[in-house]
This record gives C-alpha cells, structure tokens and sequence, in this order.
C-alpha cells in the first residue's frame, strides 16, 4: 500500500464491503462470505480508516452505501465479475479439446501413433500437436510431455499412470539383395556367416539386442547407428541382418523376413500420464484411441 491506496493485499476487506453493499446487512455479509459478523465489520472499519471517507450510512435497518461506497460497488462488482470470468476460463481450458498434446515415444512407433494423433485432430482442429520421438525419458513431472509411450519394463516412476498398450513383435530383416547374395539363416547356429545391423551402443536396452549381442561377436555388427531409421535404411541397402518391428516392416517392400517373431523379442508397450493431467479430456481421448488403433493393428492389446 502507497499513500492510504488499497492494494490487492486488501482485497478481502473490499470484498466484504463489495457484500454489505450488495446485501445491506452486516450478518447478510457474514453469511455469504462464511465469515463472524465481527470480522465484517472490522474489514469494513478499517478499509474506511484507510481509505479516510465513509462507504456506509449506519442505521438500524442496517447499511446504505454513500456515494463512495456506490464507487466502490460498481467497481468491486466488475473485479468480481472479472475473478469469475478468469476462473471459468482457467477451468474451461483443463476441460477443452483446445490447445497442446505433447505426445513422446521412442522412434519406429510413428506407424502406430501417427494416424491416431492426424484423426483426433481432424475432429477437433483447435487441437496442436507436438509428436516427439526420442530414446531418453521425457519428464512428465516437469511438464515435457501430456503422454509418453514407453518399452520394456513396467515404469515406475511416483504420480505417473501406467496402463499397458501392446506387446511389439519384432523378427530379424534382411535387404533383397542381401537376401539373394547371402541367403538367409535357417537356425541359430547359421548366425555366425552374416553381417549385423545393429544400435550404437552393444548395451541397448531392446531384448533382441541383447539376444543378438549373446550369439554374434561384436565385429560382425558391422553397422551402427543410434537412429532406427538409419538401421533399417542400412538393411534395406544390404548392409546386414536387422531388427524391425513387424508393425513397422508391413508392407515394405525393402524389408525380407529373415528370422520370424520369438516371444523372446517382444517388449511390451506402455503408455504413461502423469496423474495431474491424466484425467483432461485431451488426454483421456488420445488414450483411448490409440488403444482401440492398437487393438485393430497389432491385435496383443
């Protein structure tokens, strides 16, 4: 406060004298604020004391607002129309199908998450989209992201949602022309005569990489790279055998099964919210679209 000037830290004093006006009692005051009849009147005392003029005419009827009070009035009622107005927008934009979806995954999944983020902004075109793919985790916590698609193991992380999506199927791809120079391997044991493509590290997380890193030395991945698409590029142009999500390698003609699906190259598929904004209606639609795409397509859900 500057100079006797009522400051917001002084809103609850005019926002009692606001309620005499409105309601010309002291005790009609207290009982919409929920407030003692006393407090009333000390708020009004002493925003008066503050303000040096009177905003009520006492008498036994109970309070008549002067000319300053009536300033007041009109005032505190646009102040009050205004706090309601932001409220029921604030409010509004949890409830909207309006604003951002952030939605991150890890790459090679755009198959499965593209074509239900491009419908469910088709329905509603208020929606931006932000579809990240990237290997590290995103930090739902901090805000980073609305959903995150994630595989292997459950996460566990506190305040999240976990629900399961899918399991990914993946089998072992090869190149025509690799296929045609080459062959393809019949059983373990042949894995020995082929070139490998794999991730850029040897400690990858995904279980076929692991089962691979177990079977072949580490010279025969002879292609590395931290960008799936790079590796599947790598098979396609004959470089080596590798791993592809059988989702991802429908119907594409570069791509020759080499070695089929095992159980032990599945990875389950998360999705993950933070508990926060688990519930928005944004959200809540994405999810379920995804789950019934994910049904249709990879039929594990």
């Amino acid at each position: 406060m500057a100079n006797g000037t009522p400051s917001m830290s002084n809103w609850d004093e005019i926002r009692t004298a606001y309620h005499v006006a409105r309601v010309g009692t002291v005790s009609g005051a207290a009982e919409m604020l929920g407030v003692h009849h006393a407090t009333v009147i000390r708020h009004v005392d002493a925003l008066e004391g503050r303000l040096g003029v009177k905003l009520f005419q006492r008498h036994a009827r109970g309070y008549t607002p002067t000319e300053a009070g009536q300033e007041l009035l009109t005032v505190a009622q646009a102040t009050e129309d205004q706090f309601a107005q932001l409220a029921a927008r604030l409010s509004g934009a949890g409830s909207a199908m309006t604003g951002e979806l952030i939605v991150t995954s890890l790459p090679g999944l755009s198959g499965l998450v593209t074509p239900v983020l491009a419908a469910l902004q088709a329905e509603h075109p208020a929606l931006r989209v932000r579809y990240v793919t990237d290997l590290r985790l995103f930090r739902l916590e901090y805000g980073e992201a609305h959903v995150a698609i994630r595989a292997g193991a459950r996460p566990q992380e506190p305040d999240n949602v976990v629900q399961p999506l899918v399991t990914l199927r993946s089998a072992l791809y090869a190149g025509p022309g690799y296929a045609a120079a080459n062959g393809l391997p019949e059983a373990e044991g042949d894995l020995a005569r082929h070139r490998f493509v794999g991730p850029e590290t040897p400690e990858a997380r995904a279980p076929y990489h692991r089962w691979l890193a177990e079977r072949v030395a580490d010279e025969a991945i002879v292609f590395r790279s931290n960008d799936i698409e790079a590796q599947l590029d790598a098979v396609r142009a004959g470089v080596g055998l590798g791993f592809c999500a059988t989702l991802a390698a429908a119907g594409d003609a570069g791509l020759v099964e080499a070695m089929p699906t095992r159980a032990e190259w599945d990875s389950p598929l998360w999705l993950v919210t933070h508990v926060d904004l688990h519930r928005s209606p944004k959200v809540q639609a994405f999810l379920a679209a995804l789950k019934e795409h994910a049904r249709g397509v990879c039929g594990n859900a």
